[in-house]
């Protein structure tokens, strides 16, 4: 819950001074991106800014504190602003920062200029107080901001210093208004009207002035001459004779004597009592003092003068002037020692009452008690939880004693479910392990429905080990013991059922349950757990060969993640992984290439090694296109990530396939063999990722040259695909088999594979798989669509896949000259002397690689769109420069270049 009185721009003060000139400087400021008043505490920076906002109709005010150094409560306060600015034009950013579903701040102020796209309206941010953040993450965050917000936006810091924001280079560039001290200081006419405004018996102006000068115009001085002398205690010229040369460091003895000692005993002790708050209303000052007149003292303190200040029009919130909160902060601890944590612990009831568990926690920390930490964690830990306080309350369980976490069952389910969150999954056993020791060891038992729980949370940490029959015995006795009213640990339970029944290859069992999954955490409003199961739905269909309806699944769960604004959260790649699949199946290659790359972008600020799944979706798109100069580097990527961490068999899979496809189209045998020599053979062959892995290691035995292995391999995997029923991966096993059989000559074993991988392709509608076989199905395929026996349906298909392979042919064997390969050509020692001092432009280079590619002239000007005379051109000049006559002597050229390069 959001503090309004951090979002209210602060009500004018009584006797506030109205600055003119300062007002006139900040119109000229409207028009810059940032805008920047610094200086030391007692400059009026936020007083002034208050009344140069005071008719900005679309501002956004955030004034920060010590809290606000968590990048996600930075964000959610920061979007709360300026959807007040905005009039609530950034609702799906909103929803975004109060679910706290975002990594990093770039990615929430992304969404916020996406949503904000039509927003022409100038718009003001405040940010007051900024010297008080320290966090990194949160610069870097408002560096992006500055960088990318609409022009029609303004940001306003105010800061004791200068905050790290790329101010040099913004001032470099007129991007930048800044006011500073020497602008802030009163001048004589401001310090003449101020003391008219505040003492009863004028000031000559000639005295007036001498005071500025000697106080050197610093506000806060002048406003304690004017107290000291309404109060009758220190004339003027004396009160500025001891501050003259005083900085704020300083303040402390004359603050004590011409302050705090003048104001009644009652008023000294509200003053050190409410100190601690950061913000206060009456409510919260009269549980801190006892008093029933806090509103009235809090009103009456403002017309004082005394340095307190009201935080909206209403009167509701205040907070006292910093440099006054530091000295009264100080002398309390020497007036009132030891009275800090007991005000605390006051403050944390109060916020608690008021609905505030944040702050809350914030003073129960520093009140160093313990029964109540663990009472206000009971009452507010899982909401905390849900709401993403995750580092907060991280902080505040280990600051609890073991002894009383330990005896805690719901306490231990929060720290363990924080380390599952933060995929620190040996530390789940380990919390729970040493709960239920400490429990034993006190003689008590735990309650059949927390004992559930626990094991609810052990299945979910099984089947991410990989041990789905671990995974469910666990998730069957949790499921068998949970009340009905632990929603949560239902659904994770019912969840983990469903996973096991798909990894065991019982698709038929696992999909009615992810259905009820699905449903179930709706009906809850758990819309990850939603958005997982519909995950797991699209997974099970497409292993049962129902693309299609996987397809339609996914535009479901895209739905979800719209209306929930699940956009920023990882299962979100997930969702696009999976798409991007698809599409690849279908030979829809530019949009399954656009979801992949979508795919990282919504990773961008999350660990890289998350991205393998996405990047190898890249190698595989490249190497349908032909494209091998491309697929290597992408390839590369993933073998860097492969080596920073440990991955689930399905993605180090996923990455070995492409590796073996490119070793396939570049017959590098050695790699194939020192691959095999190391890889291991998966426990069974029951789910989509134990068939990929036993598939790359019949592929591996083929390109190796054992056929009979590969063939014994595919056989027994095919056994079990039809056995369960996982139509896409036999679809994907008769496919490889039929290059397998053609490799040992065996046509008609070759023809039975391949007629039955199309008739199972008109279910899957599988393309991208055939056409990376290459031209060893081309002859088996115009055999058999020139067939009377094959129906309309797999005739069309194989017509298709003939028109894809032969444009699959020519791309793979044009796309080699492209400018890397070039340079690296032209470095090459062997490279002959002609190609080195007589060198081909690029475009010669590409028409080299597609005469190669076997494109005739009118082919050659199509694919690189220009006229047919150009491409004649570009022929003749690379003749000359080559010293050849005619096509197949370009054509040997080419393909002596790309021997000389190992292709």
């Amino acid at each position: 819950m959001l503090i309004p009185s951090k979002l209210n721009r602060p009500s004018r003060l009584h006797h506030t001074l109205l600055r003119p000139r300062l007002l006139t400087l900040l119109s000229q400021a409207e028009h810059y991106p940032l805008i920047l008043l610094h200086c030391p505490a007692g400059y009026g920076k936020t007083t002034l800014a208050a009344q140069w906002t005071d008719d900005h109709e679309h501002l956004g005010w955030y004034s920060l504190d010590e809290s606000d150094n968590d990048p996600q409560r930075f964000g959610h306060y920061l979007i709360a602003a300026l959807a007040r600015a905005t009039g609530q034009a950034c609702p799906k950013t909103l929803a975004m920062a109060e679910k706290r579903q975002f990594s990093k701040l770039n990615t929430l102020f992304g969404q916020l200029f996406e949503e904000l796209a039509g927003w022409h309206t100038p718009t003001l941010l405040v940010l007051d107080d900024y010297h008080l953040l320290r966090e990194e993450l949160i610069h870097d965050g408002l560096r992006f901001f500055l960088r990318h917000m609409p022009e029609s936006f303004s940001l306003l810091v105010v800061s004791r210093t200068q905050p790290p924001l790329g101010i040099a280079n913004l001032r470099v560039r007129g991007q930048l208004f800044e006011i500073d001290s020497r602008q802030l200081a009163f001048n004589h006419q401001e310090t003449g009207q101020f003391f008219r405004q505040r003492l009863a018996t004028p000031l000559a102006e000639a005295d007036s002035a001498r005071l500025c000068d000697d106080v050197e115009g610093w506000p806060t001085a002048l406003q304690l001459i004017a107290l000291s002398s309404s109060q009758g205690h220190l004339k003027p010229q004396q009160s500025a004779q001891r501050l003259a040369g005083l900085n704020q460091a300083h303040l402390r003895d004359y603050l004590e004597e011409e302050v705090l000692d003048r104001v009644d005993p009652a008023t000294r002790d509200f003053l050190l009592r409410c100190s601690m708050l950061r913000s206060l209303n009456a409510a919260l000052a009269n549980r801190l003092t006892g008093r029933e007149d806090g509103q009235l003292l809090l009103e009456n303190l403002e017309r004082q003068g005394l340095f307190t200040q009201r935080l909206d029009a209403e009167g509701v919130w205040f907070r006292f002037h910093p440099l006054f909160t530091q000295f009264l902060s100080h002398q309390r601890e020497r007036e009132q020692p030891g009275q800090g944590l007991q005000l605390h612990g006051l403050a944390a009831r109060a916020w608690l009452e008021q609905a505030f568990p944040v702050e809350a926690l914030y003073h129960c920390l520093a009140a160093n008690d313990p029964a109540l930490l663990q009472q206000l964690l009971l009452e507010h830990g899982w909401p905390l939880f849900h709401s993403g306080e995750l580092q907060l309350l991280e902080h505040s369980l280990d600051q609890l004693p073991e002894s009383r976490l330990l005896l805690s069952s719901s306490l231990v389910l929060l720290r363990a479910w924080l380390a599952q969150s933060q995929h620190r999954y040996p530390e789940v056993e380990l919390q729970l392990g040493r709960a239920e020791q400490a429990m034993a060891a006190e003689g008590l038992i735990l309650a059949p429905g927390d004992r559930a729980e626990f094991q609810a949370l052990r299945a979910q940490v099984a089947i991410n080990a990989g041990q789905p029959h671990q995974a469910l015995a666990l998730a069957e006795e949790a499921l068998a013991q949970l009340p009905a009213d632990r929603s949560h640990s239902r659904v994770v339970a019912t969840t983990v059922t469903g996973e096991v029944y798909h990894c065991l290859g019982q698709l038929t069992r696992a999909l009615p349950v992810m259905q009820q999954c699905e449903a179930m955490a709706r009906r809850y409003g758990i819309y990850h757990q939603a958005l997982w199961a519909m995950l797991q739905q699209s997974e099970i269909l497409l292993a049962q060969g129902y693309l299609q309806a996987a397809f339609e699944i996914q535009d479901r769960a895209f739905e979800l993640v719209q209306e929930q604004h699940l956009g920023q959260v990882p299962l979100h790649e997930f969702l696009l992984y999976l798409r991007s699949r698809v599409l690849w199946s279908w030979h829809r290659l530019d949009e399954s290439e656009s979801a992949a790359r979508r795919g990282l972008e919504v990773l961008e600020d999350l660990s890289p090694q998350q991205q393998l799944k996405c990047r190898t979706m890249l190698v595989k798109i490249s190497l349908v296109r032909g494209d091998v100069d491309n697929a290597r580097v992408h390839l590369q990527h993933c073998e860097q990530l492969l080596r920073g961490g440990h991955f689930h068999m399905d993605w180090v899979a996923s990455v070995d396939q492409t590796r073996l496809l490119l070793w396939q189209l570049v017959g590098d045998e050695a790699a194939t063999r020192h691959w095999l020599a190391e890889a291991q053979a998966p426990e069974g062959d029951t789910n989509h990722f134990q068939q990929a892995q036993w598939r790359n290691l019949a592929r591996a035995h083929m390109l190796a040259g054992n056929p009979d292995a590969a063939l014994e391999l595919l056989q027994q995997r095919n056994d079990t695909a039809r056995r369960l029923q996982l139509v896409s991966d036999l679809n994907r096993n008769l496919i490889l088999q039929a290059h397998l059989h053609l490799r040992r000559h065996e046509t008609d074993e070759a023809r039975q594979c391949l007629l039955e991988a199309l008739t199972l392709a008109n279910r899957t509608g599988f393309i991208s798989h055939f056409i990376l076989e290459g031209e060893a199905l081309g002859q088996l395929l115009r055999q058999l669509a020139a067939q009377a026996a094959l129906d309309d349906m797999t005739r069309h298909r194989a017509q298709r896949l003939l028109k894809e392979l032969s444009q699959h042919q020519h791309r793979h064997r044009s796309a080699h000259f492209d400018e890397a390969f070039v340079e690296k050509l032209l470095t090459h020692p062997q490279v002959p002397e002609l190609v080195r001092t007589s060198p081909l432009t690029q475009r010669e280079w590409q028409v080299l690689g597609l005469i190669y590619a076997g494109y005739n002239n009118e082919q050659i000007a199509a694919e690189l769109d220009v006229a047919a005379t150009t491409i004649k051109t570009h022929i003749r000049n690379l003749y000359q420069k080559l010293g050849i006559n005619h096509r197949q002597e370009a054509i040997a050229q080419a393909k002596s270049l790309l021997e000389l390069m190992g292709y």
